[in-house]
C-alpha cells in the first residue's frame, strides 16, 4: 500500500481533529466536572456516533457472551480507568503538557511488550524509552519548567493514562480480538464502559446532567467525543488504504496540534524546558515504535479509545476483521 497526497491530508486532519481534544478537556473540567460523570457521556457519544457508521460499514455490533469479558477488559484499560488519570490532570496540568505526556504511551508499551513476549530487545529502542524519561525529568525537575501553581504530583499521576492505554495495545497485541473488528471492539467497549460509569458516577456524587445547564464545558466534552469517534473511523478507513505504518505517525502530528490548539484556544504559553521536553519525548517515541519488515505486514491492533487520551497509536488499527482466536 502507498500512501497518496489525499491520504497526507487526511492524516494532518485526523491529527488536528485529535488534538483538540486536549484544550477541550481543560474546558470540559472548568467549572468543576468530575471525572465518572464525563467518562459516562463521552461514551454515550462515542456509541451514538460509532454505531451507526458501524451500521453503514455493514458491521452491525453483535457481541456474543465470548465477547463481553474481552470488551469489559478493553472498556477498563482504555477507558475508563486511564480516562480517570487524564481528567484528573486535565484539570491540573496545562493542555499542551496534556498533550505531551500522552504522546508517552509507546514509551510504556515497549517494557509491557517485552514482558508479554510482544517484542524483542533493542539497544536503539531501549535509548528511545531512556529519552523519553529524560524528557518527563525536564519538565518536572527545573524549577523554571511548570507553572508555578501546576502540582508535580500530577504530572506523575497523569502518566498512569498513557500507561494503560499501552497496557491495552498489549493485550490485543498478545491475544487478539477475539473476531471482533475495530468498529465493534470500541462501540462494545464503549457501551459496556457505560455499563461500569453509570453506578460510579451516581453514587460518588459525580454525576452530570448536562439538560440542567448545557454550556461551554458540555459542549466541550460532546464535542471532543464527537470528533473522537468521526475521526475513528477516517482512521480506520486510512489504515486501511495507506497502511498502519503509514497511519501510525498521526500520533506525532496530534501531540503537535494538542499543543497549539491549547495555545490558541487557551491563551497557554510554554518555558523553553516544556518545549525541549515535547521534542525529547516524541523523538523517544520514534526510536521505540516497532520497524515492520518490508515483507511483511504489520500485526492488527486496537486504535485509541474515546478519552482523546491515546493518541499515539498504542496500535493500528486494521480495516478487515480478525480472524476468530
Amino acid at each position: 500500500m502507498r500512501a497518496q497526497p489525499l491520504h497526507l491530508l487526511l492524516l494532518f486532519a485526523f491529527g488536528c481533529g485529535w488534538g483538540m481534544s486536549m484544550p477541550l478537556a481543560k474546558i470540559a473540567v472548568s467549572t468543576g466536572h468530575e471525572p465518572y460523570g464525563l467518562i459516562f457521556w463521552q461514551l454515550v457519544v462515542v456509541v451514538a456516533v460509532l454505531t451507526p457508521v458501524a451500521l453503514i460499514a455493514g458491521k452491525p455490533v453483535k457481541l456474543r457472551l465470548r465477547h463481553l469479558w474481552f470488551c469489559s477488559l478493553i472498556a477498563c484499560t482504555g477507558a475508563v480507568l486511564p480516562d480517570l488519570f487524564y481528567y484528573l490532570g486535565a484539570t491540573h496540568l496545562p493542555g499542551g503538557v496534556l498533550s505531551i505526556l500522552m504522546a508517552s504511551a509507546p514509551l510504556f508499551s515497549l517494557p509491557i511488550a517485552l514482558a508479554l513476549g510482544n517484542d524483542r530487545f533493542s539497544l536503539l529502542r531501549l535509548g528511545g524509552l531512556m529519552l523519553g524519561m529524560v524528557g518527563v525529568a525536564l519538565m518536572i525537575l527545573p524549577e523554571e519548567g511548570l507553572p508555578a501553581a501546576v502540582p508535580v504530583g500530577f504530572v506523575l499521576l497523569t502518566l498512569l493514562a498513557p500507561a494503560l492505554y499501552a497496557t491495552e495495545g498489549n493485550i490485543v497485541a498478545r491475544w487478539g480480538t477475539h473476531g471482533l473488528d475495530p468498529f465493534r471492539t470500541i462501540v462494545g467497549a464503549s457501551f459496556i464502559g457505560m455499563i461500569i460509569t453509570f453506578p460510579i458516577a451516581v453514587l460518588s456524587g459525580q454525576w452530570i446532567n448536562p439538560l440542567e445547564s448545557f454550556g461551554a464545558p458540555e459542549l466541550a466534552l460532546a464535542a471532543s467525543a464527537a470528533i473522537h469517534g468521526l475521526v475513528y473511523a477516517g482512521y480506520v478507513w486510512l489504515v486501511g488504504r495507506a497502511g498502519s505504518v503509514f497511519s501510525a505517525q498521526v500520533g506525532y502530528i496530534a501531540t503537535g496540534f494538542g499543543v497549539l490548539w491549547s495555545i490558541l484556544l487557551l491563551g497557554e504559553s510554554y518555558s523553553g524546558w516544556v518545549w525541549a521536553a515535547l521534542l525529547t519525548i516524541l523523538a523517544g517515541v520514534f526510536l521505540v515504535q516497532p520497524r515492520a519488515p518490508k515483507d511483511s505486514t504489520p500485526e492488527p491492533a486496537l486504535a485509541p479509545m474515546p478519552g482523546a487520551g491515546d493518541i499515539t497509536g498504542a496500535g493500528a488499527a486494521t480495516a478487515e476483521e480478525e480472524a476468530p482466536r
